[in-house]
């Protein structure tokens, strides 16, 4: 294999378990196994390649790709669903808040993401912005007031580092830079689809708040968002892809 488009053609089905041919034109990435295992029990729909790195599932023309966590995983997923071509791929992530008016379950619609990460910069250099489709943003924001639902917007932050919560100095940073959110994938998701030509999105639930000692993630805290938010966040997802599907809009990144 030689050209790139051979590379991602035999990657994706390699990845996934699942033919190039099965996949949905509109895409949901998450990094949680039991997203997926709601959109297949919803949609009465197989989970494939549960012995794969990405486990998907597919149903009315949307895939949902669990494509594990960090920005290398983003950036490789971003690369192989070049093989399909999708008309719009939108991440529901999970973040932490970074403002104290942030609450565990809150949904955070990213204008732009700050490229800490490192890996996007393989793709472009590090002054070119990390930006979603406003399209598919405006559709999202659209569906969750359909749902009486409330949203922030603003600023993710997104780091390789995983654990950093007892940095004070990087603490001062993160406040310096205003961000809104920090998380591990946004940035690489928004440049690595526009350098693949891909709309992106990304709605972002808020799971912890890292920013004080109390507000770190804990295994009680992370049991209570997925239990108390999880399906609405999906659902949110799954309603926003709907709506372009069913308007027949057309989101794109303009491209030089």
């Amino acid at each position: 294999m030689k050209t790139k488009e051979e590379i991602v053609n035999n990657w994706l089905p390699r990845y996934t378990g699942e033919t190039l041919e099965n996949f949905g034109k509109y895409i949901l990435l998450t990094n949680f196994a039991n997203y997926v295992e709601l959109f297949a029990t919803w949609n009465n729909v197989p989970i494939i390649g549960k012995d794969r790195p990405f486990q998907c599932a597919t149903a009315d023309g949307i895939t949902i790709i669990n494509f594990g966590m960090g920005s290398p995983s983003a950036a490789t997923v971003m690369d192989l669903l070049s093989a399909i071509a999708p008309k719009a791929v939108l991440f529901l992530g999970k973040c932490g808040g970074l403002k104290k008016r942030n609450k565990l379950g809150d949904l955070i619609l990213p204008i732009a993401a700050i490229r800490g990460e490192g890996t996007s910069r393989d793709y472009f250099p590090p002054e070119v912005p990390a930006m979603p489709a406003f399209a598919l943003q405006k559709a999202i924001s659209t569906t969750i007031r359909d749902f009486n639902t409330d949203y922030w917007t603003g600023t993710v932050y997104t780091t390789n580092r995983r654990v950093w919560e007892h940095d004070d100095t990087f603490k001062e940073y993160l406040t310096a830079v205003r961000a809104y959110a920090i998380d591990m994938e946004t940035a690489t998701i928004f440049t690595v689809g526009f350098y693949n030509k891909i709309p992106t999105g990304a709605l972002l639930l808020v799971s912890d708040s890292p920013m004080v000692p109390d507000g770190v993630k804990t295994e009680a805290s992370d049991k209570k968002v997925t239990t108390e938010y999880v399906e609405r966040h999906l659902k949110i997802g799954m309603a926003s892809l709907k709506q372009l599907i069913n308007n027949g809009a057309t989101v794109r990144h303009l491209q030089f």
